[in-house]
């Protein structure tokens, strides 16, 4: 499990939120990916989303 939260350069698909959530707690990207999908289906996936981006710094 990484010690720190960083939005990854390489390993991005839009923003880097989900591959930095899944590096960080040592799950599947895909798994962290399709949890922020159906959060969205309901309605708070992408505020949260969008939360995490500001909040998490890119990777130097």
């Amino acid at each position: 499990m990484a010690s720190t939260l960083v939005r990854p350069r390489g390993q991005k698909v839009i923003a880097g939120v989900c591959a930095a959530l899944a590096n960080r707690f040592g799950v599947s990207r895909t798994l962290v990916r399709l949890g922020f999908i159906v959060f969205g289906v309901v309605g708070v996936g992408e505020l949260v989303y969008i939360a995490l981006w500001i909040m998490i710094p890119k990777e130097r």
